[in-house]
């Protein structure tokens, strides 16, 4: 997969959060994990777009950690949205393997640009 197709791929997954914060009941609990859901699922391809145009590979190398961080945030966030009961796990199986796979994909380029160093 080449730089275009996961700053697509980050994008979609910025959205599929984006409508699942929609759905989420309106209870004071939801609306705060969502919020928080939201701003760090938004993140992911934020932050991946920025590490794209990172200015050295030291600076890339911070800019996906910060990627990293906030893709394994989504994923936290997600988790307790589902133990509290605000959101069946069936329906968020798929966002959160894709969550799982951009993270071992953003921690693999990590590690590769780490050992081009």
């Amino acid at each position: 997969m080449d730089s275009t197709e996961f700053i697509a791929r980050t994008k979609a997954y910025s959205l599929r959060v984006i409508h699942l914060v929609e759905s989420l009941p309106k209870d004071d609990t939801s609306r705060v994990l969502g919020h928080q859901l939201l701003r760090a699922g938004c993140s992911v391809s934020a932050n991946y777009r920025a590490a794209k145009r990172a200015k050295s590979r030291a600076d890339f190398i911070a800019k996906m950690g910060i990627v990293e961080e906030e893709c394994d945030e989504t994923l936290h966030w997600i988790e307790l949205l589902v133990d509290s009961g605000r959101l069946k796990a069936n329906k968020v199986a798929l966002l959160k393997q894709e969550g799982i796979e951009i993270l071992s994909m953003v921690v693999a380029s990590i590690r590769t640009a780490r050992s081009r160093r």
